[in-house]
């Protein structure tokens, strides 16, 4: 593909972003639009449809106008995950919003199958426990609540699946409804042995099959875009399609267990690829890393549902003007004085896996101030990753060595400096943020038979560098306020 671009679409919970990528691996053009959610009810989380279709279209045309020498030769797409979309096969209309990743509407439905002792067997044949993250319950909501769904199901014209499908589904003009191995390991429908879809999974959730996408590898050829539907050529060909988080660990040119991957966005996903199907003991989910040259990829990961969100969430707490003035009110006291924060603002992730957990700010004194809250924002980002990894490091006997990192939250140093700091473990941060539009493209050029060259410029690192005693407080206090968001304990 001498010559020609790769377009990697990244669809994302706040942003969808693109690039156009080179044959060397360099990053000739990128463009973004905002993403906005919604919370109709408490707990309830959801996006648009149809809006995350049109940035999607938006950001190819920015593309397409900046860079008009380029002739593209595939696309890829990274996605969101466990997001959940419905629509009518006939008019290409979605049914009802697009359910996100963090809506806990289904939290009843969950604990209700879990009470009925489903649990294990569900873990068993997905990998997932039972959690609202997950997007088999929701399918689940919406074919009861939305009397749409359960007509069009009827007419075997009702059409789910993940954000890579929707997309898919539009750049085709209607005529691929398909799905990837990482993102169909998601759902908690897919069987992670035969690799299809489950019907005992299904029919636990009561969710019809022939509603769901066709599953291929990460590496397939999807297939091509229609003519219309976008700023794009006809027939260019979708060669490449991974949720965000596989694609970042791709990105990472990295496959072999001992490194850890964390992409810090919105929430977080912490993830390391098995060589072999590995049932976790501590809290963590089997999953599938990718589908690549005929052959699976496992891996372990922990999900946390609000991480760098919680930022966000301080910052407006505290009226401070933006994210980087909350850094700067954070590194303006030497310690968070006790004060311990959980952002349990949407239930805990892992490895916890509390959904009935709360938000909660602890340890505070009369001599509190702004600031050391603002610095026990930070530290729970940063507890919250520690543990997951100490759950991975339990359910894979031998120590983690590293730890690269990616996503939003990454831009700022004093969080990496933290985690480092607590992990007691070299965090490492590329070069470009990119991640997983990059993981993508390099899945799509691989498939291409022309891999992209690895990046040149060296990761910024930080080595942990805290006095074991603050270390050891921040951990205490940590674990103790943790108990104290679950009530369910």
């Amino acid at each position: 593909m001498a010559g020609d671009v790769i377009l990697a679409i990244d669809q994302g919970t706040t942003n969808t972003k693109a690039l156009l990528v080179g044959a060397n691996g360099e990053i000739m053009a990128r463009a973004s639009r905002p993403m906005t959610l919604a919370h109709p009810q408490p707990g309830w989380s959801e996006q648009n449809a149809e809006h995350l279709w049109a940035s999607v279209v938006a950001i190819i045309e920015d593309l397409v106008t900046a860079a008009p020498g380029h002739r593209i030769a595939a696309v890829a797409i990274s996605n969101q995950r466990e997001t959940i979309v419905a629509w009518d096969a006939q008019t290409g209309r979605p049914v009802a919003p697009a359910i996100s990743w963090q809506c806990r509407r289904s939290s009843d439905r969950c604990a209700r199958l879990r009470a009925e002792g489903h649990e294990p067997f569900v873990s068993e044949r997905s990998g997932l426990g039972l959690d609202p993250l997950f997007p088999a319950t929701k399918l689940a909501w919406l074919l009861e609540a939305v009397p749409e769904t359960a007509r069009l199901s009827a007419a075997g014209a009702l059409r789910v699946g993940t954000v890579d499908s929707w997309l898919l589904w539009n750049l085709t003009g209607g005529q691929v409804h398909a799905t990837d191995l990482s993102n169909a390991s998601r759902t908690q429908l897919l069987n992670l042995r035969t690799l299809t879809w489950d019907p005992d999974l299904a029919a636990l959730f009561g969710v019809p099959l022939d509603m769901l996408p066709q599953i291929k590898a990460s590496d397939a050829c999807f297939g091509h875009v229609a003519a219309g539907v976008s700023a794009l050529a006809a027939d260019i060909p979708v060669h490449a399609i991974m949720g965000d988080s596989h694609a970042a660990l791709f990105g990472h040119v990295q496959s072999a267990p001992g490194v850890v991957k964390a992409t810090i966005g919105t929430g977080s996903s912490i993830m390391t690829t098995t060589d072999r199907l590995v049932r976790s003991a501590h809290g963590l989910s089997t999953t599938i890393a990718w589908g690549q040259d005929g052959e699976t990829l496992y891996a372990l990961e922990g999900n946390i549902t609000v991480s760098g969100q919680a930022a966000a969430f301080a910052t407006q707490l505290l009226g401070a003007a933006d994210e980087q003035s909350l850094t700067e009110l954070a590194t303006s006291v030497e310690t968070s004085d006790g004060v311990v924060f959980v952002p349990a603002l949407a239930g805990l992730g892992a490895p916890h896996w509390d959904d009935q957990a709360r938000g909660l700010i602890a340890g505070m004194t009369l001599s509190t101030r702004p600031a050391h809250v603002a610095r026990a924002t930070f530290e729970a980002i940063a507890m919250q990753i520690v543990d997951v990894v100490e759950a991975m490091q339990a359910d894979l006997a031998h120590p983690l060595t590293e730890i690269r990192v990616d996503g939003g939250a990454t831009r700022n140093t004093f969080l990496l400096q933290l985690l480092a700091d607590l992990l007691r473990m070299e965090v490492t941060r590329p070069d470009s943020p990119e991640a997983s539009a990059l993981g993508v493209a390099r899945m799509a050029a691989h498939a291409l038979g022309a891999p992209l060259r690895a990046e040149d410029a060296p990761p910024l690192r930080f080595t942990p560098g805290m006095a074991a005693g603050q270390r050891e407080r921040i951990r205490r206090g940590w674990r103790a306020a943790i108990d104290k968001a679950r009530p369910t304990r």
